[in-house]
């Protein structure tokens, strides 16, 4: 072999798989068509959010690199949802592209064990009964093998793009696409289908007038993703918030039949809570407005993002309902706003472990999955170079359930329940929420990344240490009185915070803002933890039942057809997967655990 492993695409997702593969001592190549366009932010330049920031810091705390990506490229940070519940709190911060696109190829270039090459990988190479990969061929020629090989290929497998009647053979503007390997994909029997996803225009700074809109500041102090460090230094800029108007739209409806989505040229269907401005004036009439996030690219550039106006109109229109906007009357569009239609695989196709079930050694992440959003490929990406890693090792693979992590919810949903459309995550999509805060991320996961070496012995001590500093508040808060009154039981009120204990406790002001933070939401959450504690047990008991992969659901008697069609293309490993498939009945997966149940005893008796 070449290579221990190959990873195709060095988008978020190909970045995390290449870099846990090296980093735990294999060989590895990067193949990417272009060296220039790695870690590239190609929508919004911006990393975090509800849910999505979530899976930054589990990304941080599994060892990956996003969160120090972010870190040195941040230009604004803001807590979400600050006045509700911890749960639904989420860190977001906008990101200088060109740092952070900088920072990630020098990332991946210092990294030992890993080879970049830039060439388009047209096929893979498969052994001789086909059910292994060997390998990729490549659009120059090129037939380079692995024992491994992650597939990260994002918008850009068999991508077009859209720009009303232009229409280009690209997985971006301006980029080619990576043309026959998703028709070489449906010749060796995987399931493809189609996407799209679109992005706004960016217009030039100097044209628009601030004046006309509202400014949405980020919060006075940048927190960092990386649980490696407490403090980040860096500059920061405002954003700005202006809105639709009936002229706006009346522009977009009088268009309307100029949209390659409306006309019938984009088959593949796009995301539900993403839609293009043509999407939203069409399925809401009776909004006057919608809100439009005007959103720096960088320090050292004059390009603006129109957050929540992704189009596929045609250039002309754009600009008239682009200026139809107060404060973007006068607007320079320096690159228009486009549509992009993809393949992608379906999900089913896979294990948990993100490997494939057709071909052995084939593992997938990212948009290639259905998926859309930087962070979503990311933890992908990660958990299949991990399970790459530890296939080559001959270890098991890392499973991460849905009561541990938003991780764990995303890849159970893809391989459980499939997409029909680009997934997103929220965080209503997690039923233990609670326990997935993003600031406990490192104590849910770091263990299990130190265990299969993504994290050294001092990730461990500084987790040790903050556990250690979050007991010391939360027991002078219990031991301190303040009118006559624990510290701890005023904390516990809602409308009370720590902040507001550092006067009558001064000792707090010792210990760092994290620490307090955490402490904080521990108290104040402490009942409803403890229920969750007892849901999460149930889940588990039903998670430890196991189904044989090799099971045979056609020998199984009084089987709805449905179920068992189901069960048979998902194949599911325990009975609670088995229970979150759609359509799956309760009488089925009742005849489902009785049979396991007689075979257990059969094998306890043997």
């Amino acid at each position: 072999m070449d290579y221990d492993a190959i990873v195709i695409g060095a988008g978020h997702a190909g970045i995390e798989a290449s870099l846990a593969l090296s980093r735990l001592g294999f060989s590895t190549l990067l193949i990417t068509q272009n060296l220039d366009a790695i870690g590239r932010l190609s929508c919004n330049p911006a990393i975090g959010g509800l849910a999505k920031g979530n899976l930054v810091r589990e990304v941080d705390a599994l060892g990956g690199e996003m969160g120090h990506l972010i870190d040195a490229s941040m230009i604004q940070f803001r807590i979400l949802n600050r006045r509700r519940g911890p749960a639904v709190q989420a860190p977001r911060a906008q990101a200088d592209k060109f740092t952070y696109h900088r920072m990630a190829k020098e990332t991946l270039e210092a990294q030992g064990k890993l080879a970049l090459f830039q060439d388009t990988v047209v096929d893979i190479l498969l052994g001789e009964d086909n059910s292994k990969i060997i390998g990729v061929s490549t659009e120059r020629g090129h037939r380079i093998t692995a024992t491994v090989v992650v597939l990260t290929t994002g918008t850009f497998m068999e991508g077009k793009i859209f720009i009303g009647e232009y229409e280009a053979r690209s997985g971006r503007l301006g980029e080619s696409a990576a043309i026959g390997l998703g028709t070489a994909l449906r010749q060796k029997g995987f399931t493809v289908g189609r996407l799209k996803t679109g992005t706004p225009a960016r217009v030039r700074k100097s044209s628009l007038d601030f004046s006309a809109m509202v400014e949405q500041p980020g919060d006075p102090v940048m927190m960092p993703f990386s649980f490696d460090y407490q403090t980040i230094d860096r500059p920061s800029l405002q954003c700005h918030i202006t809105w639709t108007n009936a002229e706006t739209h009346r522009i977009i409806r009088e268009n309307i039949h100029r949209s390659p989505l409306y006309g019938g040229k984009i088959v593949g269907k796009g995301p539900r809570y993403c839609p293009s401005i043509e999407d939203k004036v069409v399925r809401f009439p009776e909004r006057e407005r919608h809100q439009i996030f005007v959103e720096p690219e960088g320090v050292g550039t004059e390009e603006m993002y129109l957050n929540g106006m992704s189009s596929s109109l045609p250039e002309d229109v754009q600009v008239a309902f682009i200026r139809s906007i107060r404060g973007l009357e006068h607007a320079q569009i320096m690159r228009p706003a486009y549509a992009v239609e993809y393949d992608y695989l379906d999900p089913l196709q896979l294990y948990p472990s993100l490997e494939s079930k057709h071909v052995k050694n084939l593992f997938i992440a990212g948009q290639t999955n259905g998926t859309s959003g930087y962070e979503e490929a990311a933890c992908q990406g990660l958990v299949a170079g991990i399970n790459a890693a530890r296939k080559l090792a001959g270890e098991p693979p890392l499973i991460l359930d849905r009561s541990e992590s938003y991780t764990g919810v995303l890849i159970d949903d893809l391989v459980t329940k499939g997409t029909k459309e680009p997934y997103r995550m929220f965080t209503s999509r997690a039923e233990y929420r609670l326990n997935m805060r993003h600031d406990s991320a490192d104590q849910r996961l770091t263990p299990k990344a130190h265990a299969v070496g993504l994290q050294p012995d001092e990730a461990m001590a500084r987790l040790q240490e903050k556990l250690s500093r979050i007991e010391m508040v939360k027991d002078l808060l219990e031991k301190r009185k303040v009118e006559g009154r624990k510290a701890i039981e005023l904390l516990r009120k809602p409308e009370i915070g720590i902040a507001d204990l550092m006067e009558s406790v001064p000792e707090l002001a010792s210990f760092e803002e994290p620490v307090c933070y955490q402490a904080e939401l521990d108290v104040k959450y402490a009942g409803y933890v403890k229920r969750q504690e007892r849901q999460v047990d149930r889940f588990s008991r039903m998670e430890r039942i196991r189904i044989p992969e090799d099971f045979d659901y056609d020998a199984l008697d009084g089987l709805s057809a449905e179920s068992r069609e189901k069960f048979k293309a998902v194949r599911p490993l325990s009975v609670g997967q088995a229970g979150r498939i759609s359509g799956v009945r309760t009488s089925d997966l009742a005849i489902l655990m009785v049979l396991l149940a007689r075979r257990t005893d059969h094998d306890d008796e043997a």
